[in-house]
């Protein structure tokens, strides 16, 4: 008996809800049981909330006390914090921002040369085919030009004519013995080669987010020399540029 009521219950036909009629159409989309479950559950977690702030603005201690009452005052009639003695001297700070800018210009240098070295490996061979040319060709007569084949010109088979890179030429695959590799080995290959250039994609997007901090930090550490004069800014800073100062011509002793 437990088995058959088992067997009815997965058996049983899943009932759907009706979309909006199209006389409704203009209220827009017919809320579901389950929008409405979360939207009730979202509405009494609010209200419970509601109610615990409210008990405990009610439940107050008068005499509560917290370090927030002593670090800060009112003056004039405004809420201001009390500052507090810096630990570390303008020399400190200095340095400690010296140290960071010399830190980024390493981390640049790291992924300029891995980006050289990984460049170098791949040729960006892609790229190249896939850059627009031209090529001219100048013929004697317009016979000539009429019956003009480019790859009986350039002495290669046809089905090469679409690359710009390695294009070999008839008497070099005739001669030329080429390995047996199965489609599995070729595909294996395509992905390492793409993963490559992933990669190489992210090393330069990296090397880019460095320089501008770097140039950021410079521009920081400029700003902090006391002895010039404060500088004009040109221009504010954004994610991918620092900002732009003038800073009045002055003659060394």
């Amino acid at each position: 008996m437990s088995s058959w009521k088992k067997a009815a219950k997965v058996n049983q036909k899943t009932h759907r809800e009706r979309h909006q009629p199209d006389s409704r159409a203009h209220l827009g989309i017919l809320e579901k049981k389950k929008d409405y479950r979360q939207r009730a559950k979202d509405f009494h977690l609010k209200q419970a909330r509601l109610k615990s702030l409210k008990k405990k603005a009610l439940s107050r201690n008068p005499d509560e006390f917290y370090f927030h009452m002593i670090n800060s005052k009112v003056q004039d009639g405004e809420h201001n914090e009390i500052d507090k003695e810096d630990e570390h001297t303008p020399g400190q700070i200095k340095l400690m921002q010296t140290q960071d800018l010399k830190y980024v210009n390493l981390k640049c240098k790291i992924e300029s040369s891995k980006i050289e070295r990984m460049q170098a490996q791949l040729h960006l061979i892609d790229v190249a085919n896939q850059t627009s040319n031209k090529h001219i060709f100048f013929v004697d007569s317009k016979e000539e030009a009429k019956n003009f084949d480019v790859a009986t010109r350039l002495d290669t088979h046809p089905a090469l004519m679409s690359r710009r890179t390695n294009r070999l030429k008839l008497s070099d695959l005739q001669t030329m013995h080429l390995p047996s590799v199965d489609e599995v080995t070729v595909n294996s290959l395509s992905k390492v080669r793409n993963a490559r250039y992933k990669e190489l994609k992210k090393r330069v997007e990296r090397e880019k987010e460095l320089t501008i901090i770097q140039q950021k930090l410079e521009v920081k550490r400029h700003l902090q020399n006391k002895k010039e004069q404060p500088p004009l800014r040109i221009k504010p800073g954004t994610k991918e540029l620092p900002p732009v100062y003038k800073w009045k011509l002055e003659r060394k002793k």
